[in-house]
């Protein structure tokens, strides 16, 4: 069973979904965000976990974990979820939570890597699935698929070629992962 991540539009989410995969629940730290709207409609069940409702971020993300848990989530993905990890959660989850990044690792990590691509002139990116680990963008790449950037793009256009890839790379990776 899978649990997913999110924090904004939802679109991988919405991949993960047309694909037909095993989705338990979906979790969000943020309320009102149109990916919990996609679950909803998918009839998932979703919970928001806002870090403001918790003494440290570590605590909310203990409550996570055994939320997931409780419903009986083996593997997390994240769909866009833009918070880090404290130790905690990984005591739960650790080497069982996957993630997409629009770019190279470990060239190019953090929040803005299709800026970090553009702003350094290479010729091609790449939309990379990793595992999760303590560090940001540091776990061990499991699929990336190289994405040209054209002299043209900018950071939407290149975005969105690199999304096509993501929408469609991500649920190839994550059927594999729940086959073993």
């Amino acid at each position: 069973m899978i649990g997913v991540l999110v924090s904004g539009e939802g679109t991988n989410l919405q991949a993960l979904v047309d694909a037909g995969l095993p989705i338990r629940c979906v979790v969000s730290n943020k309320p009102d965000v149109r990916a919990l709207e996609r679950a909803e409609t998918a009839g998932i069940e979703t919970a928001v976990f806002d870090h403001h409702d918790y003494a440290s971020r570590e605590e909310r993300d203990v409550a996570i974990a055994e939320w997931l848990q409780s419903r009986g989530v083996e593997l997390v993905v994240l769909a866009g979820y833009m918070h880090l990890f404290r130790k905690p959660f990984f005591d739960y989850y650790g080497g069982r939570i996957v993630n997409t990044h629009s770019a190279p690792l470990p060239e190019f990590p953090g929040a803005h890597p299709i800026e970090d691509v553009l702003a350094a002139g290479v010729d091609e990116t790449a939309a990379t699935i990793h595992y999760v680990d303590e560090g940001m963008d540091t776990g061990p790449v499991i699929a990336a698929e190289r994405v040209p950037v054209r002299p043209e793009d900018t950071v939407d256009t290149l975005r969105e070629r690199v999304q096509a890839v993501e929408h469609r790379l991500l649920p190839e990776v994550v059927r594999e992962l729940c086959a073993r």
